[in-house]
Formats: structure tokens, C-alpha cells, sequence
């Protein structure tokens, strides 16, 4: 298992183990359950969230197309999540200053998956289970047993970007 608070932005790494995928609306609902003070639908705490939203699988697949969505959507509601325990973040594109320092004072890391490839990364996906919303179609939450899954650290713990 990867260390992943060990990397430096730039780094490329092949990531093999539970991630779960959360897009824009999934993001709104746990924002929502913290400020009731409800319990999540997972264990936040060292977690990994993907920012993805699946397509259905095919027959004899684990996982329809799985790439990266764009990262930025998901800013506002990362510094809470940072602050919860969330240890990283995959997607792709740029992030906002106040998510570059919510990386950097909760000790995280934000990591890029290879955009266009939905269905290769889909390759690297073991197993899909549904976790939350499932009325949310393909952006329910989602928790995926990965295997060396290609990743560069875009942001490491300590702020430092490969967007300069």
C-alpha cells in the first residue's frame, strides 16, 4: 500500500485500493448530512473519493466507463470534507486556492486520473458496490476495489502543485 502523505506533486503512482466515487450532487448530500450532524454513509476518516460518476456496466463487467470529472465542482464542499479526514481526492483540472490550503493545513493530497480513458481506468476497477443516494443514478456513491491504478499527485500535503 502507498503512503500516499510521502509523495511529492509530480510523482506518478499506480494506486491499488478502496476508493470511493462522489460527484457533484453526492458531495452536496454529505455536506448536508455533516451540518445535521447525521453519519455519513462511509467512514471519511483516511478516505479516498473519487471524483466519477460510472456509466452502467456491460454484461460480464465490473464497472462501466469510469473517468475523472472535473475537480473544481467539487471546491466548495472539500475544505469541510478535508476537515472530516478525507486523505485524498482524484479527478481532474485545476483547484481553487482555498482547496490548496485546506490540502495543506489537513495534510492531504489531490490526484489526477487519466481524462479521455473512462474506459481503461474502468480496467482497473475489481469491484463496484453501491454505498449511498441511490436516487442519484450514476452519481450515487459507490465504493470500487482498485488495482494499480494509474495517478500523478497534482497537489502534495504541502501545497506544492504541478500547476505551479
Amino acid at each position: 500500500m502507498i503512503n500516499l502523505l510521502n509523495l511529492s506533486a509530480g510523482d506518478n503512482i499506480l494506486f491499488s485500493g478502496i476508493i470511493y466515487t462522489a460527484r457533484d450532487q453526492a458531495h452536496k448530500r454529505l455536506a448536508q448530512d455533516i451540518g445535521k450532524g447525521k453519519k455519513l454513509p462511509f467512514d471519511i476518516f483516511g478516505s479516498v473519493i473519487y471524483y466519477c460518476g460510472p456509466t452502467r456496466a456491460c454484461r460480464g463487467k465490473v464497472i462501466g466507463s469510469c473517468g475523472p470529472t472535473t475537480s473544481s465542482r467539487m471546491d466548495e464542499f472539500t475544505p469541510l470534507l478535508l476537515k472530516k479526514g478525507l486523505k485524498a481526492m482524484i479527478g481532474k483540472g485545476r483547484r481553487s486556492r482555498e482547496v490548496v490550503a485546506a490540502i495543506k493545513k489537513h495534510k492531504a493530497v489531490y490526484l489526477l486520473a487519466p481524462a479521455g480513458c473512462g474506459a481503461l481506468v474502468s480496467k482497473c476497477v475489481k469491484q463496484a458496490k453501491p454505498v449511498a443516494y441511490p436516487d442519484l443514478g450514476p452519481e450515487q456513491i459507490l465504493r470500487l476495489e482498485v488495482e494499480n491504478l494509474p495517478l500523478i499527485v497534482a497537489i502534495d500535503r504541502m501545497g506544492r502543485s504541478i500547476y505551479g
